[in-house]
């Protein structure tokens, strides 16, 4: 395919997109400089020239308009172009900065700047098209809702390791309750997760299991041929709950063992990792949200197909825009917020999704309600705006 056919494909899907998916509203507008094609067309969206070419940061402003005829719009702000930047993530092709796990961080990002992680301008731009066109926006509410959970480890005293440690810090008897039985220790709280996320019966539940050697950050790693998975797994299924691959924290892509749902672990990914994921097979990310600050990453709340930035290349990947991670709100080299803080801001970044009719995507952990944090009371009051 020639990349001329290359950039048709590509505009012709994030035009669609933008139209909220319809396809027959799509057909109305048209991506060109050439205002004589608003004969054939409703609406005119003017390049920048910068698709396909040298990079540069889209304009995050109201689109610029005008109305050369009734029923005609010339849209002169290029929001396609704005479209493939933030979704295709070729922002990380200009900057060169990586935190200590190798992550392009909000820190480093245009969207770190005056709280623009909190708003999908996407969205925005959709919601604007549509009214241009005259058509129905989507009523308020939530598309979908996945409430995801990241198995790192299973257990914390029925491996070699946490036991000593354990008994090394005198946790004696708790590590001795936990190999008599699984459910005793301390980070088997797939039970309680259960019943927790049933508060919202129309979420889907997707626990992304580890298949990795276990070395280094991939520590601990549980057998997914041992008794405790075995156990873990026949619950998973017996609650309906999805499974998906947690990649390696050192770029390896796991073979696609359970399902074609992918994420990264450390939500450490690169473009280059995206496309041996997307190569290895897998069709659905859940990657895509910073680990420093909770927020829009890819500036909307609704699923799109990866655009490769080096190649250009409309990949059959799809991206589902990570909302909140637990980590991310807590942890004192992320946001560092309180329970009350992180309340709020968990329920500002819902409501713009409920405005968008947008996919909400929440990552919690199982360790994360074992310990002593706020998690284990915060988690169940989020779901609760979810009902």
């Amino acid at each position: 395919m020639s990349k001329y056919e290359n950039m048709n494909d590509i505009v012709n899907y994030l035009i669609t997109w933008l139209c909220y998916g319809d396809e027959e509203a799509a057909k109305r507008v048209v991506y060109t400089a050439d205002e004589k094609e608003l004969e054939q067309y409703d609406v005119i969206i003017v390049p920048n020239g910068h698709l396909g070419n040298d990079l540069v940061v889209p304009e995050l402003k109201h689109p610029e308009v005008e109305f050369p005829a009734k029923g005609k719009a010339v849209v002169r702000t290029d929001i396609v172009y704005a479209a493939f930047f933030f979704t295709s993530r070729a922002e990380e092709l200009m900057v060169t900065d990586r935190d200590e796990h190798g992550r392009f961080a909000a820190r480093f990002s245009i969207l770190s700047q005056k709280s623009r992680l909190q708003i999908p301008r996407l969205d925005e731009y959709a919601r604007f098209l549509m009214k241009i066109l005259d058509l129905p926006l989507p009523e308020p509410g939530f598309n979908h809702i996945y409430l995801t959970h990241d198995v790192d480890s299973i257990s914390q005293y029925r491996h070699l390791r946490g036991a000593v440690g354990g008994i090394l810090r005198g946790e004696t008897k708790q590590v001795w309750q936990a190999l008599l039985d699984l459910h005793r220790d301390p980070l088997y709280t797939f039970p309680w997760i259960i019943d927790t996320d049933r508060q919202v019966p129309r979420a889907e539940t997707i626990y992304f299991i580890k298949n990795t050697p276990g070395k280094g950050y991939d520590y601990p790693q549980y057998r997914l041929w041992g008794r405790d998975w075995r156990q873990l797994k026949k619950l998973l299924r017996h609650n309906n709950a999805y499974l998906g691959i947690h990649g390696s924290y050192y770029g390896s892509i796991p073979p696609i063992k359970y399902s074609r749902m992918y994420r990264a672990h450390y939500l450490r990914c690169s473009i280059d990792q995206m496309q041996r994921v997307a190569d290895a097979g897998y069709t659905d990310d859940f990657t895509m949200g910073f680990a420093d600050q909770a927020g829009f990453r890819l500036q909307t709340t609704r699923a799109v197909r990866w655009i490769n930035p080096k190649t250009m290349e409309l990949t059959r990947l799809t991206l589902h825009p990570l909302l909140v991670m637990d980590n991310t709100l807590s942890q004192t080299n992320y946001m560092n917020l309180g329970e009350d803080e992180s309340y709020f801001l968990c329920e500002r970044l819902l409501d713009k999704v409920k405005t968008h009719h947008g996919d909400v995507c929440l990552l919690w952990h199982n360790n994360s309600f074992a310990d002593d944090s706020y998690h284990r009371s915060l988690y169940p009051k989020i779901l609760e705006m979810l009902r």
